[in-house]
């Protein structure tokens, strides 16, 4: 009678050990977060001295990074100095920032902090909005004019805009 018992309380044990270990959830898988550097040393960059850098870690790999460079490239002026970093030829400065997505875009003030950044390509008018605010002005390029008429009315993706790509890749 002893021996009966010892086994049903062992497999009692054994079926709550079981039920608690098939309730348990498993933990959900890694999700990758892609994030933008917070501050630049502006002399890794060109124009060191301009008051303002908007710098777009791109990839020749990376499809939509050439329709990124062409918001990125009319924000050039006189107080704004825009670059592209390839990670084919800078991938130095891809590594030293921790650039893991292409377009990363890095708008950035004299000191090298990084007032605002967008991941994947933001729609034209949410990237100069951002520039002029950061500026200070609401206006890019030393003008009051508004981004062209094409974005006009686009609607951005923000920190987390579309088409961000592995920098890798």
């Amino acid at each position: 009678m002893t021996t009966v018992l010892i086994t049903v309380g062992l497999v009692l044990a054994a079926v709550v050990a079981a039920l608690v270990l098939q309730r348990r959830r498993p933990e959900p898988p890694t999700q990758s977060t892609w994030q933008a550097p917070s501050q630049l040393d502006r002399a890794d960059f060109d124009g060191a001295s301009t008051p303002w850098l908007v710098a777009m870690f791109s990839s020749t790999a990376c499809a939509s990074c050439a329709e990124a460079w062409t918001k990125v490239a009319p924000l050039a002026g006189r107080d704004v100095v825009v670059q592209d970093v390839p990670y084919q030829s800078r991938r130095d400065l891809h590594e030293r920032y921790a650039i893991d997505a292409a377009p990363t875009i890095v708008v950035a003030d004299a000191s090298g902090v990084v007032r605002a950044s967008f991941i994947g390509t933001p729609a034209a008018a949410e990237l100069w909005a951002a520039v002029g605010a950061v500026r200070g002005t609401g206006a890019v390029r030393g003008t009051d004019a508004p981004p062209g008429p094409e974005a006009a009315g686009s609607e951005g993706a923000g920190a987390e805009g579309a088409g961000a790509e592995g920098a890798g890749d």
